[in-house]
C-alpha cells in the first residue's frame, strides 16, 4: 500500500488566519497564496535548473479529506500523483494531485500519462482553467517514510491546496514548501505567462 510522505496535520483553512493559529513564515506567504503557475515562478526562481522527480501515480482511494473537496463519493478512485519539484538540484516542493476518474476523460485523457512533466505547466496551458479559493495547512512528514530526498525534512511542513476546475471538471492539486525552499522574495510572474 502506498504511503504519503506529508499527511494534513489539521483541518484545510482559508485566510485570514485565527490569531489563535500557527502563522506561516512570512517569506513563505506569497508564495502560498500565489495564483499564478507555481511551476512556472520556481522554474524564473530556479534560473531554469528545475525538474520533477515523480514519487508515486496509481489508481487509489483519495483521502477522506480530499473526497469532500472534489464531492467525491469515499469509494470513488482517482489518479493520486504525488511529485518533488526540484530547483537548483534541491527538493523545493511535494505536491500530491487527486485526479478523479471523471475528470480523466475526454481531452483530458493526456492528464494520466504526465510522466515527469509538471501537471501545473499543463494546467496553466489550458485554455479556460479556473482555479478554486487557496486552503492552508501545516502538514506532517511520515515518520515511518524514508522517501528519497525527504529525509532531512522537518516534522511539519507549510502547504496548500485548491480546487482546478479543466473542462467544467474538478482536479485537486496540494503543495507543501519543503525546507531546502528559502525563496528571498515573492514569486515573480514569468513575462509569458
Amino acid at each position: 500500500m502506498h504511503q504519503s510522505p506529508f499527511v494534513p496535520a489539521g483541518d484545510w483553512q482559508g485566510r485570514p488566519f485565527e490569531p489563535a493559529q500557527s502563522q506561516p513564515p512570512e517569506n513563505l506567504m506569497p508564495w502560498l497564496a500565489y495564483t499564478g503557475s507555481l511551476t512556472a515562478a520556481l522554474k524564473q526562481l530556479s534560473g531554469g535548473d528545475f525538474s520533477v522527480r515523480v514519487l508515486g501515480q496509481s489508481w487509489q482511494l483519495p483521502r477522506a479529506e480530499e473526497c469532500r473537496a472534489l464531492n467525491l463519493n469515499r469509494r470513488s478512485r482517482a489518479l493520486v500523483r504525488e511529485v518533488l519539484l526540484l530547483g537548483c538540484g534541491q527538493p523545493w516542493v511535494y505536491a500530491r494531485s487527486v485526479l478523479p476518474l471523471r475528470s480523466l476523460q475526454g481531452k483530458s485523457r493526456n492528464l494520466r500519462s504526465l510522466d515527469s512533466r509538471p501537471l501545473g505547466e499543463l494546467l496553466f496551458s489550458e485554455p479556460g482553467i479556473r482555479r478554486g479559493e487557496i486552503e492552508f495547512n501545516q502538514l506532517r512528514r511520515n515518520p515511518d517514510l524514508q522517501a528519497q530526498g525527504l529525509c532531512s525534512e522537518g516534522d511539519n511542513v507549510w502547504g496548500r491546496r485548491s480546487i482546478f476546475w479543466l473542462r467544467g471538471k474538478p482536479l485537486l492539486v496540494a503543495e507543501a514548501f519543503l525546507t531546502h525552499f528559502r525563496p528571498d522574495g515573492p514569486p515573480i510572474a514569468p513575462t509569458n505567462q
